[in-house]
């Protein structure tokens, strides 16, 4: 998106203007999200799949693609560093910032067939990074780097996951043998709503609906950008120190599409695209985006620059590793009662401002 619309561009633009960029940008941030989260619950509809498998394959894979694209340039362009703290960064804000405040804002539901599924995978990529960079660090030291060989297996893994995916897509309790509505009122949990996608856009066909969602993202994506670069510039003119505004507003801006789809998501009636949404989304993170931009460039677990070189090995993966080892908790207790209980988003709220205000304190 730098290459399109330049981060100079706000720099030199009025302190007006700016705040007119983050207002637009706000408003098409919603507009882009009610599109796709209406045309995802539709596409679920017209498929006969669960909203939860449409959130964690086709929504997540579209949510997580700009942040692909961010970690592969800054790697082809000599930023390879980004590249990991980026990733995990992301991991650690979706399901720690993101899945928390959905959790406590509704009831969510679990659904035992993808999150006994998917949600290993989630654990298991990110289980795969630590080891991959705890071993590395162990045997080249401060020279270590996430090459290649790693990046390209990485990238195996994502094509044998989204195969999988489709395989247990097909499997899914909720896949159609009958109508679509019979099929989904049939297996709908007791005493839970069944969402059905709304009116205005179940009338349209699958590839409509899936220009629909595509229109929605990038919409979110152009619009997220304008949003999260006017904020940034506005804060630095008003003497917001930078170690503040990477640990808020960078970081959250890379899961801004992630955070917009889930608020409108709840907002809407249709919570599983949430959680769909943000499993699916750690697992390209760590699969996807670090697999990408280490088949670009050899990413370098320990930075050099900063103040604190192994910040990434103390405190970003042993944080993502934590937030990871608690949900994994929530969903064994989740998957027991057919829903998330609204406490535990607590604690991944607890969980994410330590891991900020951390953050700041040790780049003091």
């Amino acid at each position: 998106m730098e290459h399109f619309i330049p981060h100079q561009w706000f720099a030199e633009s009025h302190s007006g203007l700016l705040v007119v960029y983050a207002v637009v940008g706000l408003y098409f941030l919603q507009l882009g999200a009610e599109w796709l989260v209406g045309s995802a619950s539709a596409l679920a509809f017209r498929l006969g799949l669960p909203e939860v498998v449409i959130g964690a394959t086709i929504v997540s894979l579209g949510t997580t693609t700009p942040e692909c694209a961010v970690s592969v340039m800054a790697a082809i362009n000599g930023n390879a560093g980004l590249a990991l703290g980026n990733a995990v960064g992301s991991v650690i804000a979706d399901t720690a910032l993101i899945f928390g405040l959905g959790c406590l804002l509704t009831q969510l539901p679990a659904d035992k067939f993808i999150l006994n599924r998917q949600g290993w995978v989630q654990f298991g990529s990110g289980v795969l990074l630590a080891v991959i960079c705890y071993g590395l660090w162990i045997l080249q030291g401060s020279s270590a780097v996430v090459g290649r060989l790693p990046g390209v297996f990485l990238l195996l893994l994502l094509g044998v996951y989204l195969a999988i995916s489709v395989r247990w897509a097909r499997q899914h309790p909720q896949n159609p043998l009958m109508g679509v509505t019979e099929n989904i009122a049939l297996h709908a949990e007791p005493g839970q709503p069944v969402h059905v996608a709304d009116e205005h856009v179940t009338t349209r066909g699958p590839l409509a609906l899936s220009l629909l969602l595509l229109a929605g993202l990038a919409l979110i994506i152009v619009s997220g950008h304008f949003t999260i670069e006017s904020v940034t510039v506005g804060a630095e003119r008003l003497g917001v120190p930078q170690v503040v505004i990477a640990a808020t507003l960078v970081a959250i801006g890379t899961s801004l599409p992630e955070f917009v789809v889930a608020i409108t998501a709840i907002r809407r009636g249709h919570p599983e695209l949430l959680v769909g949404n943000i499993v699916g989304a750690d697992i390209l993170n760590i699969l996807f985006v670090t697999g990408a931009a280490a088949t670009a460039a050899p990413l370098p677990i320990v930075d050099a620059t900063a103040r604190v070189p192994e910040l990434f090995l103390l405190i970003h993966l042993p944080s993502m590793l934590f937030i990871l080892a608690y949900f994994r908790l929530c969903i064994f207790k989740a998957t027991r009662q057919g829903h998330f209980e609204r406490w535990m988003g607590g604690p991944l709220l607890v969980m994410y401002l330590g891991y900020v205000a951390v953050q700041f304190l040790v780049s003091m």
